[in-house]
């Protein structure tokens, strides 16, 4: 008779080969199974109750942010709708639990536009005003990351994994694989940004082609999100912004860029490879933040001596 680490493991061969779940989820469910085996103790699916999940879940809530317990807490769930399903237990002690979170709205932290320009500027400075052929190569190659990020909002993890013919400069189409492999394609809009991502590629041709990647360092290695994190606190420092920046916040700043300027969000939930419109519209909060703020400061009625 199979006990739960090994039911467990069949579940996440399962996800592997018949889900098709990506190695970071994977990887998640994988954690998040040990630490609820680690934590119960029981020997077997069948030994587990409603009442040893309740504890479990209290634990989690007391360790945890909602968030992530609520992560975790789906993990589990979702292992005991597989023990149903492969008919490994009679009943499913998470049908006698009532699970409801209420979690605070975290609000995307962007980056003010101008801040951005100051940014880019700073790049652009160091290129022009490089001393070696090497920083100078450097510097062209981080302002075509950085015009990327913020021209098209795509994921850290969807810019190290570019791949040279996912990008279509002729026409201005940049093909991403987002998370678990969900294929979209993005415009580039604007002539500089093309113009600076040609320069790049015809700099760095024979890199990339050594590494099959967009992105490279001169060494002919992919450029890793490490890498692409230590360059923009490099240049936040160089132009003495005193704000952290992280490369998720262009992603951010692209968005709410958009929403402010009344692009539809389901054309945005489209642009950041949403998969529901419920994850979109956490900017819209950010958006009302900025309505609010304009109408506090601009809206005439604050000048009325009443």
């Amino acid at each position: 008779m199979k006990n739960l680490q090994t039911h467990m493991k069949d579940y996440l061969d399962f996800c592997a080969s018949q889900k098709c779940l990506d190695e970071k989820t994977l990887k998640a469910y994988r954690i998040d199974l040990r630490q609820f085996s680690e934590q119960t103790a029981a020997a077997d699916a069948s030994e587990i109750t409603s009442d040893i999940l309740e504890k479990y879940i209290t634990i989690l809530h007391q360790q945890y942010k909602p968030r992530t317990a609520k992560r975790k807490i789906a993990s589990v769930k979702a292992l005991f709708h597989y023990f149903e399903y492969k008919e490994i237990i009679d009943r499913n002690p998470f049908n006698k639990i009532q699970i409801r979170f209420r979690e605070p709205v975290i609000l995307p932290k962007t980056i003010p536009l101008h801040t951005v320009e100051t940014f880019l500027a700073t790049i652009y400075r160091q290129r022009n005003y490089a001393k070696t052929d090497y920083q100078k190569r450097n510097a062209l190659r981080d302002a075509a990351v950085v015009e990327l990020l913020f021209s098209t909002g795509m994921r850290i993890s969807e810019l190290c994994t570019l791949k040279d013919e996912d990008v279509n400069l002729y026409d201005g189409i940049i093909l991403i694989y987002g998370k678990g492999d969900k294929e979209r394609r993005i415009q580039i809009g604007n002539a500089a940004v093309i113009r600076i991502l040609e320069e790049y590629r015809d700099s760095f041709h024979k890199e990339i082609q050594s590494c099959r990647r967009f992105f490279t360092n001169q060494s002919g290695t992919a450029l890793s999100d490490q890498a692409v994190r230590r360059m923009i606190n490099k240049y936040t420092a160089l132009a003495s912004i005193d704000l952290h920046i992280t490369p998720h916040m262009f992603r951010h700043t692209f968005a709410t860029s958009l929403l402010e300027a009344d692009v539809d969000i389901r054309y945005i939930q489209e642009m950041l490879g949403h998969s529901s419109i419920n994850i979109t519209e956490i900017y819209t909060h950010v958006a009302v933040a900025k309505q609010r703020d304009i109408l506090a400061t601009k809206h005439p009625r604050k000048d009325f001596c009443i």
